[in-house]
């Protein structure tokens, strides 16, 4: 059974690196694995499986929190955002590049995609720090390190698929990955004003008049509200995860309106990407349900607990297995390829450890975001570098966001070693 399951694995990563869609990949592999074990009439059960997964309430939040940052993307809101943001941090050590971070979280707090933090405090960012003469390394890995903080800082797409896929609490997830968000913003900004004292390279903006600082607020009134307007519905009880984005999305279009940018050339630019975004989600999710179901059909999750738990690892000793596991995965993997491809496996063996659902959630987040800026395949490195004002090699992303990796690292381990930064707040909310 053990073999099994290494051959089956392997057979999906090598597809995966061949260059086949992870939908494809898990699919063939969900497919083949129940054939071998049940033979052709495996295929009726996938039916009420691919149903029962499009028919779920709880994954049109999907859509709609995507559609919700593209909005605020394209309305200009994330613009004015950073310019408001950069008139209040730009006087600490490191100068704008604190505004990268800054921006980076609150932006997060209402996009719910690492990929379209980066991309948008990239293109805001980059022309004015190359212009201002900031190393273009550390500008590079900040936007890119600042962009992981969209799949951690609520609302979270990312969360939404654990959740879905474990039948965790959404809610619970959102709430919980508050702490460790902005704890990590914090630890970002303090690497980077270390960095400055200690090279002496400690560029600051020039003073800004507190009165025009005040004054610079209003721009982040939109995604304060939006924030307040999402996470305020579902814990007050109001709403449910659904019917909070679409609240969120009613905010976004009145913000995009008072803007002045509300048309139907900014609508159908939003509509076909968010068309795109959500239709990968879906589909690979699609993918993940029918291996879920090969792997329940035929008894590998229990196998591979059963053998996992047989060594007598404890579950401090099964995490950093889990993170070295995670860190070679996301050197050649994307986040959602990760996510749907080893939590079928990994969720089952942790829990029987006694782990609790909710902080591994936040564990994984954590891993996928080490993904996101490790070479080769960092997602986050190969946008920042595509958006960059000049025409320099890529190595200087991926020296940039190394000091990063290593926070997040160091940030994960903090976390093994005292869960309760994750578990605390939505236990006080519970």
């Amino acid at each position: 059974m053990i073999a099994a399951v290494a051959l089956g694995f392997v057979a999906m990563l090598g597809m995966m690196l061949a260059g086949l869609p992870i939908a494809v990949s898990m699919a063939v592999v969900g497919i083949v694995g129940g054939i071998s074990a049940y033979g052709l009439p495996f295929m009726n059960s996938i039916a009420p499986v691919v149903w029962g997964v499009h028919n779920d309430n709880l994954l049109t939040s999907i859509p709609l929190f995507v559609l919700m940052g593209e909005l605020l993307l394209r309305s200009g809101i994330a613009d004015r955002m950073f310019g408001a943001l950069a008139v209040w941090l730009g006087r600490l050590p490191g100068g704008l590049l604190h505004t990268n971070i800054g921006c980076s979280a609150l932006f997060a707090a209402t996009s719910g995609s690492s990929v379209a933090t980066a991309a948008t405090v990239g293109t805001v960012a980059l022309p004015s720090l190359h212009r201002r003469g900031y190393s273009m390394s550390m500008s590079l890995g900040s936007i890119a390190a600042g962009g992981t903080l969209g799949i951690l800082i609520p609302p979270s797409v990312n969360m939404i698929v654990y959740g879905s896929l474990t039948d965790t609490s959404i809610g619970q997830l959102f709430i919980a990955g508050l702490i460790p968000g902005l704890l990590l913003t914090g630890i970002f900004m303090l690497w980077i004003a270390a960095y400055a004292l200690l090279t002496g390279n400690t560029q600051r903006e020039a003073e800004v008049p507190l009165r025009e600082r005040i004054h610079a607020l209003k721009d982040l009134i939109a995604p304060g509200v939006v924030f307040m307007v999402v996470m305020g519905s579902l814990y007050t009880g109001v709403a449910t995860t659904t019917e909070s984005a679409a609240l969120g999305l009613m905010c976004a279009l009145f913000f995009t309106w008072r803007s002045g940018k509300l048309n139907w050339a900014l609508l159908e630019n939003c509509f076909i990407q968010t068309a795109r975004t959500s239709g990968m989600i879906l589909l690979v999710m699609t993918a993940a349900f029918i291996l879920n179901l090969a792997i329940g059909l035929t008894g590998v999750a229990e196998a591979m607990t059963e053998w996992v738990t047989s060594f007598g690892l404890s579950a401090t000793a099964m995490l950093l297995i889990l993170v070295v596991f995670y860190l070679s995965l996301g050197m050649f993997m994307d986040v959602m390829s990760m996510m749907v491809a080893t939590i079928p496996i990994t969720f089952p063996i942790v829990t029987a450890l006694g782990v609790d659902p909710v902080w591994f959630g936040i564990f994984i987040v954590l891993m996928c975001e080490l993904g996101l800026i490790t070479p080769p395949v960092g997602m986050n490195l190969f946008v920042v570098h595509g958006i960059r004002p000049d025409r320099g090699s890529i190595r200087d992303a991926i020296v940039g966001a190394l000091p990063f990796v290593v926070i997040l690292l160091g940030f994960t381990l903090m976390l093994i070693a005292v869960p309760e930064v994750v578990t605390w707040l939505p236990e006080k909310l519970k």
